[in-house]
């Protein structure tokens, strides 16, 4: 019987091809899933959506007179870079929330999202900035904001499954720093830091598959996949060339995998305790993902040979058959 994976971190530089493979898994049948990639039906976990969120805030504020709190400008970067450890709190929040199954009112996305997102930074040690909006301006910015706050919380509560025995959950992110950087990279960049916050119960589980482009690649397939009209989409938005270049000109995956404790990990220390993730690489160089973005109909043969075969080996690698 296949090895059925508990938890992947689906890893890598923008536009790298984690959503097409997403899309991908999706689109096969269950036990094709099960049999050649270990893949249960899957639970995702993103933190783009907050991304999108935080810059649908600032703009709002800047429209009201009022400094953004998250980014520097519409094409910048974090104000305070501690905010990709705010991404990765929510992340936790999100898998509590999974496994509790806590429902919430969608009429109530708003002041949720507001909580969660300063909860989240005072615990990277930011502090809130929404709760301390002059009222008007939190009305404004709430109001501006209400119509995705609500989808993407429905989104979310949609995707709570019965249980998750049986299921891969999936979670996506992406990290990097500075073109240029030398390694290690230092904190908040890079995957270091991002997997360091990751709560213990993902951490236990976690197995983590790498798409791997190089810095290059990555910009050239940001520039291919980005729809200004689509801004909060996971399969078309854009990331400004400034952040390419500041946050994803380079990451710390090879890095981490030659000083892991382990061979064939990556290792996150929490005080005396280790944690020794295993780690897989498909080599996405040679582009095998972007037909994904078509409709199945006009997937080629070939093309689906390549990508099913590539990440075949490495989930295979991941269950401990490769």
């Amino acid at each position: 019987m296949a090895k059925i994976l508990d938890t992947v971190l689906l890893l890598a530089l923008p536009a790298s091809g984690k959503s097409e493979v997403r899309r991908y898994l999706a689109h096969l049948q269950p036990e094709a899933a099960k049999n050649d990639f270990h893949m249960g039906p899957t639970v995702q976990l993103d933190d783009f959506p907050y991304v999108h969120l935080m810059r649908v805030i600032d703009d709002s504020l800047a429209e009201a007179g009022e400094a953004r709190r998250f980014f520097e400008a519409p094409d910048r970067s974090f104000i305070d870079r501690r905010d990709w450890g705010t991404l990765i709190e929510l992340l936790n929040q999100d898998y509590d929330d999974l496994v509790s199954k806590t429902a919430y009112p969608v009429e109530e996305a708003v002041p949720l999202l507001f909580s969660r997102l300063d909860r989240a930074s005072e615990v990277v040690g930011i502090g809130a900035r929404l709760s301390t909006l002059p009222e008007a301006i939190h009305a404004k910015v709430a109001e501006a904001v209400a119509d995705e706050a609500k989808a993407q919380l429905a989104d979310k509560l949609a995707g709570y499954p019965d249980t998750l025995e049986g299921k891969t959950l999936v979670v996506e992110f992406a990290r990097g720093g500075p073109d240029g950087s030398s390694m290690p990279l230092p904190a908040p960049h890079g995957y270091q830091y991002s997997l360091g916050l990751l709560s213990d119960a993902l951490l236990e589980r976690a197995k983590i598959l790498y798409i791997w482009v190089t810095p290059e690649e990555s910009r050239r397939k940001n520039d291919a996949r980005t729809n200004p009209d689509d801004p909060g989409s996971i399969l078309h938005h854009g990331v400004p060339l400034s952040v390419m270049l500041g946050e994803y000109g380079c990451d710390d995956m090879t890095w981490l995998e030659e000083h892991a404790e382990q061979p064939g990990c990556v290792t996150v220390r929490r005080g005396a305790r280790a944690f020794n993730i295993p780690v897989a690489r498909f080599d996405n160089r040679q582009d095998r993902t972007t037909f994904v973005r078509e409709e199945p109909s006009a997937w080629n043969e070939a093309d689906v040979a390549a990508l099913h075969g590539g990440l075949k080996a490495a989930l295979d690698h991941l269950a401990g058959e490769g």
